[in-house]
């Protein structure tokens, strides 16, 4: 049993995605905080503040090192966060002197909150190429049926004769749009989080932007500075989320009312009915609306997510960790919707 969509025994079915789950997954988690601590002691031994053969044993360490994963569930419940005790252990693997220097310098929140943002950037990659895909898709609907006659609609009622590329183009402009953000996030939000204990890098001294620089150029992430209490960063990953959930919504709720005038689309496929054989649903065209309400419906706790006090939250921190997964699984669920959806398209508007 299950207390999510994404991932329960027969839901998952429709909503699921193996891929996205993988970068939430445990193992991703403890992967992406691992290959923190081995870049920051690198980082730190390159600028002389702990010695190479320290960064060395570190790395090694890291690279073959599996946690307790049980022990981290037992101080969690503690801690309130996984770090302390994931360090505790990995200090046991690295051992001697070089176990004094895991670590040094970062805190929790440092460790937890830059392995979402690598593993947010994969997420947005991932994404990336699959809006491409239903573009590719959509523009091949365009290129064959583009010239047809659609009735145009507005509020609901019929308004002037209109072409069918004149109603892709309103399904495929925002999703190019949306393409370009995700790719621009790469360099403009995807960032380091590393302030130490209250976001001064006390421990580093004059050190501080040094260290920090080489240690986004270590795992590939944007240098910021210090952004722990301030999660424009997140929330605006989590808003483009919404934006594409909303742009296929839209292109489910649209086909989904051609299909019910029954003379300006034809598709493949489609649900049956448990109760009238005849029938073929459009499952995922009406599944692409209900995943945009859910996900501008989690918007708003993300934005309520914004409101961290003084120099650290745990109350809006832990609401980020509730929200952020089910938007990204909702997210691929619609992608892969869609471009179902799309390659189900048999014909569009009147010869």
């Amino acid at each position: 049993m299950t207390y999510s969509a994404f991932d329960h025994p027969y839901l998952s079915g429709l909503l699921g995605d193996e891929a996205v789950a993988a970068e939430f997954s445990t193992a991703a988690d403890i992967h992406a905080m691992l290959s923190f601590e081995a870049a920051l002691a690198r980082a730190e031994a390159i600028h002389g503040v702990i010695p190479e053969s320290a960064a060395d044993r570190i790395t090694e360490a890291c690279r073959g090192f599996s946690p307790d994963v049980a022990a981290l569930r037992r101080a969690m419940a503690v801690d309130g966060v996984v770090v302390p005790e994931l360090v505790r252990q990995l200090r046991a693997a690295v051992g001697g002197e070089a176990a004094t220097h895991v670590h040094f310098g970062a805190t929790s929140q440092d460790v937890i909150d830059t392995s979402l943002m690598l593993r947010m950037k994969a997420v947005a990659e991932l994404f990336g190429t699959r809006l491409g895909d239903v573009v590719s898709v959509l523009e091949e609907c365009d290129d064959q049926w583009g010239e047809r006659m659609l009735m145009g609609r507005t509020r609901m009622q019929a308004a002037i004769p209109i072409t069918v590329s004149d109603r892709l183009r309103t399904w495929i402009e925002p999703l190019l749009d949306h393409k370009d953000r995700l790719q621009a996030m790469d360099r403009d939000l995807f960032a380091v989080q590393f302030g130490g204990a209250a976001g001064t890098l006390d421990k580093l001294k004059d050190r501080a932007d040094d260290v920090r620089a080489t240690l986004a150029e270590e795992l590939a992430l944007a240098d910021f500075p210090q952004w722990h209490s301030q999660r424009s960063e997140v929330a605006d990953f989590a808003n483009a989320l919404s934006l594409v959930t909303g742009s296929l919504g839209k292109f489910g709720q649209d086909v989904a009312l051609m299909a019910q005038q029954g003379d300006e689309i034809e598709l493949a496929g489609g649900g049956g009915s448990s109760a009238m054989p005849h029938k073929q649903n459009p499952v995922a065209a009406e599944v692409l609306v209900a995943l945009a309400r859910f996900n501008a419906t989690q918007l708003s706790g993300i934005h309520h997510a914004l409101v961290h006090e003084q120099e650290r939250s745990g109350a809006a921190w832990t609401l980020e960790w509730l929200i952020m997964p089910q938007m990204a699984g909702a997210t691929a669920a619609a992608l892969r919707l869609a471009a179902e959806l799309a390659g189900n398209i048999r014909r569009l508007g009147s010869a």
